[in-house]
């Protein structure tokens, strides 16, 4: 199996980029000064986050890899996986429960989330903070695991096949290196998010679930 960073896929992710529908901050023309779009957010995490589990499930069986029972024959699955690790846009957790693999189309478009959430705090004037992905592909294994301490880890679960991640959306690292200093809530930080995700969402890119109990969107790519 073909193993590699996600930056291999730079035209596909160049392509989410562009339908994510992220712009560039406004300049006032007569003026001369710098303008800032608006944080916009959500009106309801619940009803624009709400794609089923069933949902998730369809799409991952589609385009993902057969089901591994366990980590060592992650390795030896059929279809390639890309490495997900730290870089200047996202952050990985310290995983336990899931090993740090994506499908290709998966890990262009974690690329683009976190792409476009630094253009749009750019846009908006705030420091780039970046993203921190707290779940990827899961093994068999891996969910038996978890199930010992979350009974409502599901043995039916779309992060089997690659095509699945968690991103928090109340914890973010830290903004980039050369950042200005200005302190952001978390909380706009999370509406600065759900705006980037609604747009993913409506250009048909993704489904998306807004997981209270976890503090996390769950994310399939589509």
């Amino acid at each position: 199996m073909k193993l590699s960073y996600s930056f291999a896929i730079l035209p596909f992710l160049s392509l989410l980029v562009l339908l994510s529908g992220c712009g560039e901050p406004k300049i006032d023309v007569e003026e001369g000064e710098r303008t800032f779009n608006r944080i916009r957010g959500v009106v309801s995490y619940r009803k624009e986050f709400n794609d089923l589990n069933d949902t998730h499930l369809s799409v991952a069986r589609r385009i993902g890899i057969t089901p591994v029972a366990s980590r060592d024959e992650v390795g030896r699955t059929s279809r390639d996986l890309l490495f997900v690790g730290d870089n200047d846009y996202y952050g990985v957790d310290r995983l336990t429960h899931s090993v740090p693999y994506l499908v290709p189309r998966a890990s262009a478009l974690l690329m683009a989330i976190a792409m476009n959430f630094q253009d749009s705090l750019q846009s908006k004037g705030l420091d780039r903070h970046k993203l921190i992905v707290t779940s990827v592909l899961r093994t068999k294994n891996d969910v038996k695991r978890l199930r010992k301490r979350n009974v409502n880890a599901s043995m039916n679960s779309a992060h089997f096949y690659g095509t699945t991640f968690d991103i928090s959306y109340n914890r973010f690292l830290k903004p980039c290196e050369g950042a200005e200093d200005e302190e952001v809530r978390e909380l706009k930080l999370k509406l600065v998010l759900s705006e980037v995700l609604k747009d993913m969402r409506d250009a048909g890119l993704c489904y998306v679930k807004h997981e209270v109990r976890q503090g996390c969107f769950h994310i399939t790519a589509r």
